[in-house]
């Protein structure tokens, strides 16, 4: 197959570039804020004498409100249209972060950090941000689209972990809060350009997808048996994920390690994510997307038991975010792209969330767990563990069901 000259791809992409743009700031902000979370929690904690494991009760209603929301959020889309829901997420998120800001008790954590950012997330995050993107580029563009906006949504934690760090150095975590909300208040003029995509029609719509209601477009995914293993596997990559975004500053801190090392791990984490979405949306169109979704999985596991076995140093730590960076997000596009290419556009926003709420129950035992863990034996050693096998196990059985997919099970859009 010959690719697309330059030329031709960028005048394809130039009437969509203002929706792209604003998407993927949008999705920047939002996940680059909410993988930040983790930075306050050693200094939060002491300050207002709350546990770690009573801070990640906030950080799992955060992520079971968001995958919860997400399958309804995403019909939603389809009856009043993306941008009131972009928008209204977008100030819901700066809302939360005030209340985050301003918290004297577990309460206002959890409604805040946890509540209102969970339910936020909801309309600003992936599954939002890559729909968004699908309908505005064709399809032979797609899946490498969409891991530009995948990377986009790393670039906010090169941005907010060390400038958040830095503040909450200096003059407090409760001023390391306030750059978050300042730093928030941009979603609000991009979620507003992202939804430009209301008044775009989605080019070449596939046949026979787009008279189907909610419910019949939901119970074709559930009885598509890799879409059911694919979402499985994906509570584990939820586990993985938040565990570290939620666990890893206090894993440093309990090794006695420098504060700033976790700002700087989560920053690199963002780094290595842009080339990780680029590299996964590139692959995604050019080979089997559920085989290089269980490939992500084995390898993330293979980092765990390498970091994790031994006490960290900063070298090793920043060895072991860059490479979590480039298999994080990667799995955004591979599964976005699945699931439009397989069930259409016009319900792939809930079908993805279907999917999403599977990741999010496994971040809420990856949070949940791991601070439960961490308070019960003051370590993390059975927390690593678990997270380390689960990923083999999923992984594996991913990547079986990978070459069996398209020889056994058909596409059910054309």
């Amino acid at each position: 197959m010959s690719m697309p000259r330059p030329k031709s791809v960028l005048s394809s992409l130039r009437p969509a570039l203002p929706i792209l743009i604003g998407a993927s700031v949008m999705l920047s902000m939002a996940m680059g804020l909410r993988q930040s979370l983790g930075i306050f929690v050693p200094p939060l904690t002491r300050d207002i004498g709350i546990s770690v494991g009573d801070f990640t009760i906030a950080v799992a209603i955060q992520n079971l409100a968001w995958g919860a929301l997400q399958p309804f959020v995403g019909a939603l889309a389809v009856r009043i249209g993306f941008r009131p829901l972009m928008v209204g997420g977008s100030l819901l998120f700066v809302a939360g972060l005030v209340l985050l800001a301003t918290a004297h008790g577990l309460l206002s954590i959890v409604l805040g950090a946890g509540v209102a950012i969970g339910a936020a997330l909801a309309a600003t995050g992936t599954a939002i941000a890559m729909s968004v993107a699908s309908r505005a580029v064709s399809p032979r563009l797609r899946s490498t689209v969409l891991g530009v906006v995948s990377a986009a949504g790393s670039l906010g934690s090169l941005l907010a972990a060390p400038i958040g760090q830095a503040a909450s150095q200096t003059w407090g975590w409760r001023m390391g809060a306030v750059t978050f909300v300042i730093l928030a208040l941009v979603m609000l003029p991009t979620a507003w350009m992202a939804g430009k995509v209301d008044g775009a029609s989605a080019p070449a719509a596939p046949s026979g997808t787009d008279d189907r209601s909610a419910g019949q477009a939901l119970g074709s995914a559930l009885r598509h048996v890799p879409f059911v293993v694919m979402t499985l596997a994906y509570a584990v990559c939820g586990m993985q994920l938040i565990f570290l975004t939620t666990h890893l500053p206090t894993y440093l801190d309990v090794c006695g390690m420098d504060p700033m090392l976790s700002a700087e791990a989560l920053s690199l984490i963002g780094g290595f994510n842009v080339l990780g979405s680029l590299f996964f949306g590139w692959a995604g169109g050019r080979f089997n997307k559920l085989l290089l979704l269980g490939t992500i999985y084995v390898l993330r596991s293979l980092g765990f038991i390498w970091y994790f076995h031994v006490l960290p140093t900063p070298g090793s730590t920043l060895v072991f975010a860059g490479i979590m960076g480039f298999l994080w997000l990667g799995v955004a596009p591979l599964m976005q792209g699945w699931v439009a290419q397989t069930f259409g556009l016009r319900w792939q926003a809930m079908i993805s969330g279907i999917a999403f709420f599977s990741h999010q129950l496994g971040s809420f035992a990856g949070a949940f767990g791991g601070g439960l863990l961490y308070d019960l034996s003051q370590n993390y050693d059975v927390a690593w563990r678990v997270g380390a096998a689960m990923g083999i196990i999923v992984g594996t059985i991913q990547i079986v069901f990978a070459f069996m997919a398209e020889a056994r099970f058909p596409r059910l859009a054309t």
